[in-house]
């Protein structure tokens, strides 16, 4: 057999295996895609989102510690932006860190992105949504393993969605 037959007979038998695959129900094999942007104006954010929200997720404001109800979220299920959907943290990498806001030791795949923050007269790496763009809160190294790192998130920044619902 040549190289081109060689070729030829794996592609057609993936192919079929792949298709008698989806034919029985099989889950086919996930490929991750970055998220597509989501851009709104200024109003149309504000008609979106609450008061509160606007002010972290469009103008980077910070809630007060202690004040979010995700604080107290302990069911399995994934953390999404307030501000667009997209799927951020999954419930069990969440941990109690004390400082008052929902904290994680890791996100999802291709959820956030990072900048880094010189505000406040110290440097901090700002955690934004890869989706809307909003402020979710920041990132520290001062967390639990495997990681090491603490996602120190504004819960109205977020919302949460029970696995039992999926």
């Amino acid at each position: 057999m040549t190289q081109t037959s060689d070729r030829r007979a794996f592609l057609t038998t993936s192919a079929l295996a792949l298709a008698g695959a989806a034919m029985a129900g099989a889950a086919l094999p996930a490929f991750a895609a970055a998220p597509r942007p989501l851009r709104l104006t200024d109003a149309e954010w504000r008609r979106r989102l609450s008061p509160q929200a606007y002010a972290v997720l469009r103008q980077a404001a910070t809630e007060r510690p202690f004040s979010s109800p995700l604080n107290a979220e302990h069911r399995t299920g994934t953390f999404l932006c307030a501000g667009c959907a997209l799927p951020l943290f999954a419930a069990r990498t969440k941990f109690d860190s004390g400082t008052g806001w929902p904290s994680f030791w890791t996100h999802l795949p291709d959820a956030i992105v990072t900048k880094s923050d010189t505000s406040l007269f110290m440097e901090r790496t700002e955690v934004r949504c890869a989706r809307c763009d909003g402020h979710l809160g920041h990132v520290f190294n001062d967390g639990p393993k495997p990681t090491g790192l603490r996602y120190c998130m504004n819960g109205v920044a977020m919302r949460f969605a029970p696995a039992d619902r999926a």
